[in-house]
């Protein structure tokens, strides 16, 4: 039986050094973002439908198409 040892070893070096390291983990509190909940006063006075048909605004719709 043939031993493949050095043709291993020689396999690995070849690929820690096209690839490198594998990146640093990220940490679950680095992943999430809290943010205070609105109350439903604040959640009616942040919404206003005008500035929404800004943003959609469509010449058929402008024209009653």
């Amino acid at each position: 039986m043939v031993s493949h040892a050095g043709t291993e070893e020689q396999a690995a070096e070849v690929r820690r050094a096209r690839f490198g390291a594998l990146p640093e983990r990220v940490a679950f509190e680095d992943m999430v973002a809290e943010q205070p909940v609105l109350t439903a006063g604040q959640a009616a006075a942040v919404y206003d439908p005008d500035s929404q048909a800004v943003r959609f605004s469509c010449l058929a719709a402008d024209l009653g198409l």
